[in-house]
Parts: C-alpha cells; structure tokens; sequence
C-alpha cells in the first residue's frame, strides 16, 4: 500500500485501506514495501500530533473524545492512537478503542487505532511511532493517547509535537508532576473534571505552584487550563492553547528542529533496543553516529546503521 494510494477518496482511501496498512507495518515491519511507506508519509507531514499523557484513571479516554469531536466540528480530520495495556495471555490491547474513545464509528473523518503496550513502560506501544508518521501525514490532527503508568511516561515526547498531561483533582498528582521526567515533558496542563468545582481548582493552583518552582524549557510558558470533559467548560481554552503552541513551533523552524531530534533519539533507542549496550558501543569503533543530516529520512538511516552493525556481528 503506497501513501499516494492511502491519499485517494478523500483523507485516506478509507479506514478499512489504512487498517491493513497498519496492520501489516505492525506484522513486517522491515517489508520493503513497509519502509517505502514510511519514507514516503515522513517526508510528507501534515499534522500537529498532539500526545495525552497522565496516570490511570485521570479521565485520558473523555479528553480525546471531547477534543475529536471538537476538531470534527471544526471540519478537522482526526486519527487517534489509543495504547491500551496488554493481555497477558495474548500480548493484545485489553481494552480496545471502541471501549478507550468514544466516537462515531460511521465518521469517515476520523479513525481509531487501538495498539497494545506489551512490555514497554514509556506508556506506548511499540509501533506507535510508525503509525504515528503514517497518519500524520493523511490527517489534520493525529492524537495519542498513552497507556497510563505514571511517572515513567516519558515516550510520548519522542513522537508528538505537543504534549497535554492530565491532573485529577484530589489525587496527589501535583506532586507527582514535581519529579523529574514528568515536569520536563508537557507543553500544556490539563487539570480535568473541572466540574467538581473547587478541588479542581486547588489541584490548578497546586500545579501552577509546582511549575514556580521547576525550570521552564525554551521561551514557551506552560499553562494549566482547568477542563471537564462531561460539560464542556474549559475546552474551548485547551483547543486555544493547543493551537498555540501550533503556530509557536511553526515559527522560526522549531517544528523542523524538533522533529528532528525526535528522529535522532528514535534511532538511538531502536538501535540500542535491538543490538543492546555493545551494539551501541561497537557502532562508535565503526566511525558512526546517531547524526541525521538535515532533511534526512530517520528510516533509512535505521536501516544503514543496522546493516553495519549486523555485518560485524
């Protein structure tokens, strides 16, 4: 399945054309018609891909189906990526998307992909990425939502150009948040079930708190928004500040920038998954790196740096 083809009737060709795409970059990936269509849909990006993070139970699912119907209002195209956790029989996603996001099935401008964490505790699965470059380049909006696991929910950051992370009132999450690999992270806060009201309140006002006392990355001020996905209240101020920093990395080339360190430590860590610390260690004596040249496809790249490690094995 060729990108241009996946590009026919519309925004994709169809859900049932991009469902067996998918699903055969997640059965072979190293197929060269698989590789091809990777290449093909990152040299082509279109949408903003924005990441939900948070610990369980912090209301993830009701977000991304508010922000898709808001988008589809809007007349925006949405592909959404749902990693749900994993059976332990089957290695499949325990939940599935018709259970994770609530949407209409019948929509034709937006489609779900449910991918199963498995073993990974970065809150993704392991083909969100490719999936991710795929779609971004036949939607408007691309989402991902993240398992839920907390502190180590550190993955999404690699793959989306803007991240939200979820606060539930009363829960201690401000807290969390304080520890590093979570303050680092977020572009956006969202502190949900604002509907009840003045614990939603104490939890903004404990998260802003925390924010005083980290140090903020770059020029772009993180705000925490106050939002229910069940009444609506603060969502239009989410879609705001979502599309905000939209337009911030838009701006002097740091989408590009950004984008391309997410290729360089894509690459870093498949290569070090795969080969391990040695593998890693052994492609420096080779005269390699981890360096992407500028405009360079992060693919081909992986699949070089691979061929020379499995030539010294």
């Amino acid at each position: 399945m060729t990108l241009s083809a996946l590009r026919q009737d519309g925004w994709g060709g169809g859900k049932r054309a991009l469902a067996a795409a998918l699903a055969q970059l997640e059965r072979d990936p190293e197929d060269p018609a698989a590789q091809a269509l990777l290449d093909a849909a990152w040299r082509e990006p279109r949408a903003q891909v924005v990441g939900i993070t948070g610990p369980p139970g912090v209301g993830k699912s009701s977000l991304c189906a508010a922000l898709v119907a808001a988008w589809r209002k809007a007349g925006k195209t949405v592909g959404v990526i749902a990693v749900d956790p994993s059976s332990k029989s089957s290695g499949g996603a325990l939940l599935g998307d018709r259970v994770r996001i609530v949407h209409d099935s019948a929509d034709e401008g937006v489609f779900v992909r449910s991918m199963a964490a498995r073993d990974r505790l970065g809150g993704l699965a392991d083909q969100t990425l490719a999936a991710m470059v795929v779609m971004r380049a036949l939607f408007d909006r691309v989402l991902i939502e993240t398992v839920g696991v907390g502190q180590s929910e550190t993955d999404v950051a690699g793959v989306a150009d803007t991240v939200v992370f979820c606060v539930q009132p009363g829960s201690g999450d401000s807290l969390q948040f304080m520890k590093a690999g979570i303050v680092e992270i977020p572009h956006v806060i969202a502190v949900t079930k604002a509907d009840l009201g003045g614990a939603a309140e104490r939890a903004r006002a404990d998260v802003a708190g925390a924010l005083s006392l980290a140090t903020a990355g770059g020029d772009w001020s993180l705000e925490v928004l106050a939002v229910s996905s069940r009444s609506g209240a603060g969502l239009d101020g989410l879609l705001g500040a979502l599309e905000a920093h939209r337009v911030y990395l838009a701006a002097d080339g740091r989408l590009v920038l950004a984008r391309h360190r997410q290729s360089e430590g894509w690459i870093a860590q498949s290569l070090r998954e795969r080969f391990g610390r040695e593998g890693i260690a052994r492609l420096g004596h080779l005269g390699f790196d981890f360096a992407l040249a500028p405009g360079a496809q992060p693919f081909q790249r992986l699949r070089e740096l691979g061929n020379a490690l499995e030539k010294t094995r």
